[in-house]
């Protein structure tokens, strides 16, 4: 076992099973078929790959801190109060991933209390890692990556991502896209929150906003945007993002025009 004061060290492990997941889903994509997907909801998808590359993920992840604990989305395992706890997303992108379309990708977090201490996102297709540890830089593929320095929404490019549940907010939604098509260079929507959130942190995105989103989506992805430069929060200005299911995120050169947008339009009262 790693010393658990050695963030780096696991890091570094973690990006090891992240790749070797990666292989593994990259490796299923042929085989997989309709027969295999199965509807968690109308647009909610998972199939056996999700399932079997979670599993190998969290029996990797077991050995490297003994009695940690698991939030998982296909719920492989569980966590009831450990110090350490992994948050896991096994293929986010599952259905880009059926489509055979990119991004899709491996997310992994380690939280130590309730502190985020080592996030990595793996994106499959391009083979880009981005990680980064407690107090470290973030990197891509071993160059340090920091995100845009932008400072008018005019010169900035937004990700976001469409709703797949909680659809009674869609027209606040599609309200806060109008307004941002209309001051921004434009808005992408890739499929994969983690993927999103890691673009925002190497500057390829300004920002990124979404809702109707859950903690393996986005806590790999934020400890490498805040290690990179970046804000979050939901869209109070609060810190509810992690387990909220709604997130802003941004450089810090644009945050606050940017957050205005979104906290008008689906901000709560």
């Amino acid at each position: 076992m790693i010393k658990i004061n050695n963030y780096q060290s696991i890091c570094q492990q973690v990006q090891k099973i992240a790749r070797e997941t990666g292989s593994f889903i990259r490796n299923e994509r042929e085989k997989v078929s309709e027969k295999d997907v199965e509807l968690k909801s109308v647009a909610s998808l998972v199939t056996y790959v999700d399932k079997t590359a979670e599993a190998r993920i969290v029996e990797a992840l077991k050995k490297l801190i003994p009695n940690s604990g698991f939030i998982t989305e296909e719920g492989t395992a569980s966590h009831s109060g450990e110090k350490y706890k992994w948050i896991i997303d096994p293929l986010d992108g599952t259905t880009n991933y059926i489509h055979g379309i990119a991004p899709h990708s491996v997310s992994i977090a380690l939280m130590e209390n309730e502190e985020l201490v080592v996030g990595v996102v793996y994106e499959i297709g391009q083979d880009e890692m981005f990680y980064a540890w407690k107090d470290s830089p973030a990197y891509l593929n071993g160059k340090e990556i920091r995100v845009s320095s932008a400072k008018n929404l005019a010169d900035t490019l937004i990700g976001t991502g469409f709703p797949y549940y909680a659809f009674e907010r869609v027209d606040d939604y599609n309200n806060a896209m109008k307004e941002l098509m209309q001051h921004t260079r434009g808005l992408r929507r890739f499929g994969s929150a983690a993927v999103d959130l890691a673009y925002v942190a190497c500057g390829r995105f300004d920002g990124f906003f979404e809702h109707a989103l859950h903690a393996w989506d986005v806590a790999a992805g934020v400890l490498i945007l805040r290690q990179a430069g970046g804000k979050v929060c939901d869209f109070n200005g609060g810190e509810s993002w992690l387990y909220g299911g709604e997130m802003v995120a941004a450089s810090q050169s644009i945050f606050d025009s940017f957050y205005f947008i979104i906290h008008k339009h689906l901000g709560h009262s």
